[in-house]
């Protein structure tokens, strides 16, 4: 299906990065947008990156972006409905009761490299939430032309107690379906965001209205959606190509900022990843452990984030990427 196009402009990241908004279809509260940013590649192209951020989040990754364009390839990244760029004034940001409602964003992106840019050789990468909705997206759609997926530490299991993700989820689900926009009441320390943002612990820049230091409410629609959607990947999906798996050596729990904040996955059970990440359903499976790394990989400290370059490197080098 064809979308009209705003046409693409100067992006807030500066050049050379361009940004299109995509309308999609209105949903229960109004007008949807997807958002498009774009980062020619260095040098001749030889492929696209299409990459989807988690959640609580919207793509500002510039040095991931700029180590792809070095290696030729043009970088897209999508900003879904309701995060980020495509955020509007009458939305309850990230809100969706399916995950799939994401397809549509990213067949819009997927139409714009693939048919208009003519790209015929595309990686596509998720980071956390995003890794999950991408896996799911590959699996139905099997797309003519995507080659190879990375997934930065993926969401592939509620991080928890087995009580909560048995029992817990049965009464998440029968709660979601009725009272989906009612919010899950959590606490949220604001380490990790911290230990991001250049205004506090880290060195990376951000938009904390997009991407606020305690994160974003979470509904009960939207928690059954992804719960829904790691029960289907538990099934076992088949996305049938080469897939990259990237996480943290271990994960934490801080109550304090701690050299633990910096050094390892504080948001997922990196175990979890690690044994559901053959459920995908990869051609050829490859778990890459990064000694020190945070949840995002590619925002770890310098000495972990020059080791995921090298991985990404070894493992493109390896099937041809």
């Amino acid at each position: 299906m064809s979308h009209a196009v705003t046409g693409a402009v100067p992006d807030l990241l500066g050049a050379p990065y361009t940004a299109e908004t995509i309308p999609l279809p209105p949903d229960d509260e109004g007008e949807v947008v997807t958002t498009l940013v774009h980062r020619p590649a260095v040098g001749t192209s030889r492929g696209a990156l299409l990459h989807v951020h988690g959640f609580c989040d919207y793509f500002f990754h510039t040095e991931y972006a700029d180590w792809w364009a070095e290696q030729g390839y043009d970088v897209y990244a999508v900003d879904l409905r309701k995060y980020g760029r495509s955020l509007r004034e009458h939305q309850t940001p990230a809100f969706v009761t399916d995950l799939r409602e994401y397809h549509e964003d990213l067949d819009a992106a997927w139409e714009r490299i693939v048919e208009r840019d003519g790209h015929t050789h595309v990686v596509a990468s998720g980071h956390s939430t995003g890794g999950l909705v991408l896996a799911l997206w590959a699996h139905d759609r099997r797309p003519h032309g995507l080659a190879a997926l990375v997934l930065n530490s993926p969401w592939f299991d509620l991080r928890g107690s087995l009580l909560m993700r048995t029992v817990g989820t049965q009464v998440i689900d029968r709660l979601g379906a009725v009272l989906p926009r009612r919010v899950l009441p959590r606490s949220v320390s604001g380490l990790y965001g911290r230990s991001l943002h250049r205004d506090h612990e880290g060195e990376f820049d951000f938009d904390l209205r997009w991407k606020p230091l305690e994160s974003l409410p979470v509904s009960l629609g939207w928690l059954r959606a992804v719960r829904r959607a790691h029960a289907e990947l538990h099934r076992g999906l088949a996305v049938a190509v080469p897939v990259l798996v990237l996480s943290s050596d271990r994960t934490t729990s801080p109550a304090e900022m701690s050299e633990d904040v910096h050094s390892s996955d504080v948001v997922l059970d990196v175990q979890q990843i690690k044994r559901w990440a053959p459920y995908v359903g990869a051609r050829h499976l490859t778990l890459v452990t990064i000694p020190g790394a945070r949840h995002d990989v590619v925002l770890s400290r310098a000495p972990a984030r020059a080791e995921v370059y090298r991985a990404l490197e070894r493992w493109l080098s390896a099937w041809g990427g």
